[in-house]
């Protein structure tokens, strides 16, 4: 199947299920809420139109090939790290520490993915940032939680822009047999990792019972969990057409994603009751803000990256 054929049947194939959750949802407001305000259908609602839009930007970026998709994430890496920013500890030492996150580390590392610099782009934030960075805050003078202050910093690069530039890297990937395509895997992973957390969510609702994690999420439960993952495997496998695995591979894959996926939000929702704060932010309606829809991303991205490098690169 030509790779014309397989981009017009995966946009069809997301246009279709969009629609449909959109009927359901106006359904659900409709008949069940009667128009009337319904916390949980409101929700979904507002989940689905937000999914709209990221859906048309995500396409988008796909469209304006590589530059698109490395500028689009290049932004997301921004808005999560300045959220990230905002409800951790920092000081007025720390001034030109974020500086040179924002304005150097960030742009450079997603340079070095536009230039496929493979062996800098691998090591440049976990190796050389993470040891610039603490001398420029001990520059400052500014000694006091110097160490929670440096790591807190260090983290959220390693979480906000290096995990998430592993997502355009895909594009960098030269696996034989599968020259021009590489886009698709960007669309597998998150099409698998996002599902999974949209199909916890209404496992939840629907058959919900006992709490898997609740001090860090109590909407979580182990029958959401286990719906949405298995859920996301099935799909996973019913999507390998447009990946270089096998339809067992591409099941195996989704399911080690879909893990890693889960646990990052339990990581970051830890964070967040640590600080405690709901969400991230305010920025994409009905899903808080830009790590609140990428949390699940920062924790199977790298992962996927190098399961693929290894196993399906020369």
């Amino acid at each position: 199947m030509s790779f014309e054929r397989h981009t017009l049947l995966l946009l069809a194939g997301v246009t279709g299920i969009l629609m449909f959750a959109s009927v359901v949802g106006f359904t659900l407001k409709s008949r069940l809420a009667r128009g009337a305000p319904h916390p949980v259908i409101d929700n979904l609602n507002a989940r689905i139109k937000a999914w709209w839009v990221m859906a048309a930007g995500i396409g988008a970026a796909l469209l304006a090939g590589k530059p698109g998709v490395i500028l689009l994430f290049a932004f997301a890496s921004f808005a999560a790290l300045r959220e990230y920013a905002t409800i951790t500890p920092t000081r007025r030492g720390d001034h030109w520490a974020l500086v040179l996150s924002f304005f150097v580390v960030l742009p450079f590392q997603y340079y070095l993915v536009w230039i496929e610099w493979y062996g800098l782009y691998s090591i440049f934030i976990p190796v050389y940032a993470f040891l610039l960075l603490p001398i420029v805050a001990a520059l400052s003078g500014d000694v006091r939680n110097f160490m929670q202050r440096t790591a807190t910093i260090q983290w959220g690069l390693m979480i906000c822009v290096f995990c998430i530039s592993h997502v355009p890297a895909l594009l960098m990937l030269d696996i034989p047999g599968y020259e021009g395509r590489n886009a698709f895997l960007l669309v597998f992973l998150v099409l698998v990792v996002q599902s999974s957390d949209v199909l916890q969510y209404v496992w939840g609702k629907l058959l919900g019972k006992r709490k898997i994690a609740p001090e860090l999420s109590p909407s979580k439960t182990v029958e959401g969990f286990a719906g949405g993952v298995a859920s996301a495997t099935a799909l996973g496998a019913a999507l390998w057409w447009i990946t270089p695995f096998s339809p067992g591979t591409a099941a195996l894959v989704s399911l080690v994603i879909a893990l890693m996926g889960f646990l990052g939000g339990l990581v970051m929702s830890a964070v967040k009751r640590d600080r405690g704060v709901k969400d991230w932010g305010e920025m994409i309606e009905g899903h808080g803000g830009m790590l609140d829809r990428l949390d699940s991303v920062c924790f199977s991205a790298p992962i996927f990256f190098h399961v693929v490098r290894y196993w399906w690169t020369p």
